[in-house]
């Protein structure tokens, strides 16, 4: 299981590929975001702002990036171009955003990496976590990343257990996955490209690509046929 069976890093963000090679476990690009950011030399001019948008420490936002009329930027962070941020967005350190995103109304963003056009538009929580190019969530979802029990978190598939080493640890979100309204993602969950969790499911574990998560007194995997 490494990264480039998940996603493939865009062109937008080249000023970072050196940090995240394809070759290794997805989950070890969690640990180069902060960094990736450190190495970056950050400019001192940003774009102008609404005065209800407040920015603190280094933050990079590209010109054409949409910005509400309020929301809360702390750095390091860096925002890609043609990206929208709306209203009541809280992203507080160590987070790269490519091109075309959006980071929803009320939604927080923590030590997460997106790729070009991920979409998460509403009330959602992303913490610890990789977001594909394309991949999109539904309302109200959330990346759960500390178990209760605060131990390390390891990722189950069927053929083993992988250690991760981490104690706080979101999603892996491949391209194009889709994840319903109000679902929780489980600390350590792993999607595959095009999988797809639907609405109000707690989801564990590991998701194949172009796969479909369906509750019904449980989970129920069948094959995404769109």
């Amino acid at each position: 299981m490494i990264a480039s069976d998940f996603f493939s890093l865009p062109q937008s963000l080249a000023a970072f590929a050196a940090y995240f090679p394809g070759d290794v476990a997805p989950w070890e690009w969690l640990k180069r975001i902060g960094p990736a950011l450190a190495a970056y030399k950050f400019e001192a001019a940003l774009p102008a702002r609404p005065a209800g948008v407040h920015i603190e420490g280094f933050v990079c936002i590209h010109p054409t990036v949409k910005l509400p009329p309020y929301a809360t930027i702390i750095g390091p962070a860096w925002i890609g171009e043609g990206t929208e941020i709306r209203p009541g967005a809280f992203i507080r350190g160590n987070v790269i955003v490519g091109a075309n995103c959006v980071l929803g109304n009320a939604c927080e963003f923590k030590n997460c990496l997106l790729m070009d056009g991920a979409q998460v538009p509403h009330f959602s929580y992303v913490g610890d976590s990789i977001l594909g190019n394309g991949a999109h969530f539904g309302a109200g979802v959330i990346c759960s990343n500390l178990r209760l029990d605060q131990k390390l978190i390891t990722v189950r598939t069927p053929e083993t257990v992988h250690e991760t080493g981490l104690r706080k640890f979101g999603a892996i979100v491949g391209d194009r996955a889709e994840v319903g309204c109000n679902a929780v993602l489980n600390p350590g969950t792993v999607l595959g490209p095009r999988a797809l969790v639907m609405p109000t499911v707690a989801f564990s574990g590991y998701l194949p690509a172009a796969t479909i998560a369906k509750s019904r007194g449980g989970v129920t995997l069948l094959p995404r046929r769109d």
